[in-house]
């Protein structure tokens, strides 16, 4: 008898780690420190653009999968803007991924569900002006209009930014500046059409429009605010659930992204193929490889992340209307966690 209940007890432990093993499978296997140690699979988010090369070397030259072991499936989504990745990012679509500040700060001061855990690349933008719109200087822009990408994208903050230490307002009327949301591409078009004359755009948008013979370059992208150029432009960002259970995944993506970063500054000219690739098969079409060179020159490649820039950049998006409930300096303080880049440098 004393046999048969021994023998009981035996196969309900084993039966038991059994049911305990399977039901790990789902969510990816556990660490020795109770931190699930890898997820079954990734779901990276990034934009549909040139800035966004780091991301595209590190999916091309496989340093993710690389880094997250053969085990790990990877998926890859591409946005067309970043309150679209954002939204992603907040129900649980992504878990981490590539977008400029902007958005990033919108959402963390909404739902404080997403940390910066590295930068990707600062700069990369510059304000151009249709040939014919008769604009000398950033104070000839009193009364023109004036196109940015998305509603609160960073291109809008650095513009208001420039509006502001030139004296100017944006508003409805001719008295101040009319910003207008358009992509890139139908900014290009509606410049030949004269129906914009100047535009705040991630290169290589404005060297195309140079080289098409439609504007002029009137600010340079290492004269863009804040901080002359050297501003958050591309960073990496983690959703707070993933980053909680999965540290070790997120601390291996910022190790891919350093790779790409890396590559990119040793072999320029294989980079820029790369990116072309990368950008045909994420939204149908390449781009001249010359073009994909002055974007990439015209940024800092870099994995810094300055919060006072941040803090100025979410000051402006506060007076803009942009994040609500917010009086005086908005509190980013736990947006940034920039540890895990430490422990990879380190």
């Amino acid at each position: 008898m004393k046999k048969q209940w021994l023998l009981s007890m035996v196969l309900i432990l084993v039966l038991a780690g059994l049911l305990s093993a399977c039901g790990s499978n789902n969510e990816g296997s556990a660490g020795s420190d109770g931190e699930a140690a890898k997820p079954a699979t990734v779901k990276i988010g990034l934009l549909k653009n040139v800035t966004h090369a780091p991301a595209f070397i590190a999916i091309k030259n496989g340093y993710f999968q690389k880094a997250f072991g053969d085990d790990v499936k990877i998926e890859v989504q591409a946005f067309d803007n970043g309150s679209d990745f954002s939204t992603a990012m907040a129900t649980g679509q992504i878990d981490i991924g590539y977008v400029g500040p902007g958005p990033v700060t919108n959402q963390y001061v909404r739902s404080k569900n997403i940390t910066i855990v590295s930068g990707a690349n600062n700069g990369g933008a510059v304000l151009v002006t249709r040939k014919g719109a008769n604009i000398a200087g950033v104070k000839g822009l009193a009364g023109k209009t004036a196109a940015i990408p998305t509603t609160g994208s960073t291109n809008e903050i650095s513009l208001r930014l420039l509006l502001q230490q030139n004296g100017l307002s944006v508003t409805k009327d001719v008295s101040g500046v009319q910003l207008i949301t358009m992509a890139p591409a139908d900014t290009l078009v509606a410049m030949k059409q004269n129906q914009v004359d100047a535009a705040l755009l991630p290169e290589p948008w404005g060297t195309q429009i140079v080289e098409q013979g439609i504007g002029d370059i009137l600010v340079d992208w290492d004269k863009i605010p804040p901080n002359d150029g050297n501003y958050p432009l591309t960073i990496l960002v983690a959703n707070n659930d993933f980053l909680k259970k999965y540290r070790g995944t997120v601390k291996e993506a910022i190790q891919a992204n350093i790779e790409a970063i890396d590559y990119i500054k040793s072999n320029p000219d294989d980079a820029y193929s790369l990116v072309s690739d990368e950008l045909k098969e994420l939204s149908g079409k390449g781009l001249e490889l010359n073009l994909i060179k002055a974007a990439l020159q015209h940024l800092i490649l870099t994995t810094d992340i300055d919060l006072d820039v941040l803090e100025q950049m979410a000051q402006v998006a506060v007076d803009a209307g942009y994040i609500k409930d917010v009086e005086g300096k908005p509190d980013l303080s736990g947006l940034l966690d920039l540890s895990i880049l430490e422990e990879v440098k380190s």
